[in-house]
């Protein structure tokens, strides 16, 4: 793997690392992080819990100069990387900082690879201008080939076993529009037609078909708090009225919620970036997506679908 001493000039720069082993991804990531240090650059590296421990071992006293990120943890909803690890990391400093950010693995299930996807494509929206070097690692011998088209259209530049290049398919707005997909909910299953005055109804309802579908109880404040965001955002931003949705997946035992109504959402960030402080409202996506599990949004025409899941 070549040098990743000489990073691209400019205020920001989001890169994807393709590598083929884990020789070459922990050799990457670590002359990464040491050249941030050596520069003075804070450094962050938030990756699964396995790799992080390789990396942090690989560092040596290193490791006690950047900030270790737990990814399977504080990026099991991709959509609170952006707040909750990026843009946090990069709000508490100044000047550039460096972050390895890999949010995408084998193990992701689908519907997570989605969120994820979408969040990689966001990434250059969120941080456009800013002083920051993103790295975000794609194991290429694991990885489908449509995850690693996927990895060369949401990055500007690319990083392989031959150097850095600038990727000719960059297309982060066709990756985003690939990913509003309509959410239909199963065909059976309890429903809750709300509107101002039933508010406190539909958290009720989400509860106790929470309990009946076995969530823990130490969620139902969570699940109480998500709905009410959602519902509210409904009446105030979606047309006065709302319809809930409740179900259970059966593959993963998850307790599902869906919110639909006939709402314009157009804001891309909204939830994943925090709003300026002079600013009223526009918190409550960004509390929904701390406290799901995972989140996937809808924007259609007249339609505004959103889908939250509680692991059990």
């Amino acid at each position: 793997m070549t040098t990743m001493g000489e990073l691209a000039t400019g205020e920001f720069s989001h890169e994807a690392l393709l590598y083929r082993d884990e020789a070459a991804y922990v050799q990457a990531i670590t002359t990464f992080a040491v050249d941030g240090v050596a520069n003075g650059e804070p450094v962050a590296l938030a990756l699964p819990a396995d790799k992080l421990a390789t990396v942090s071992r690989a560092l040596g006293d290193t490791a006690r100069e950047v900030e270790l990120v737990n990814m399977s943890a504080a990026g099991r909803n991709p959509g609170a990387i952006l707040s909750g690890v990026l843009g946090a990391f990069a709000d508490s400093h100044r000047g550039r900082v460096r972050v390895v950010g890999e949010p995408i693995w084998p193990e992701r299930s689908a519907v997570e690879y989605v969120a994820a996807v979408e969040h990689e494509a966001l990434i250059n929206k969120a941080f456009a201008g800013k002083p920051a070097v993103i790295l975000c690692p794609y194991d290429a011998t694991r990885l489908g080939r449509g995850v690693l088209d996927d990895a060369v259209a949401t990055h500007p530049d690319l990083v392989d076993e031959t150097g850095r290049h600038h990727s000719t398919a960059y297309d982060p707005h066709a990756v985003i529009d690939g990913c509003n997909r309509p959410l239909p909910v199963p065909s059976s299953g309890p429903a809750f037609r709300f509107d101002l005055h039933t508010l406190a109804e539909a958290r009720r309802f989400a509860i106790a078909h929470a309990e009946c579908l076995g969530a823990p109880r130490g969620r139902f404040e969570d699940i109480a708090l998500v709905v009410g965001e959602l519902t509210a955002n409904s009446v105030q931003h979606g047309g006065g009225t709302g319809t809930l949705c409740v179900w259970q997946e059966a593959s993963t035992g998850a307790v599902v919620f869906q919110v639909d109504d006939s709402g314009c959402h157009t804001d891309l960030l909204a939830g994943r970036v925090p709003v300026p402080p002079d600013r009223i409202g526009g918190r409550g996506l960004l509390l929904v997506n701390r406290l799901a599990d995972l989140v996937r949004t809808y924007r259609g025409a007249g339609h505004t679908a959103t889908r939250v899941w509680f692991d059990r």
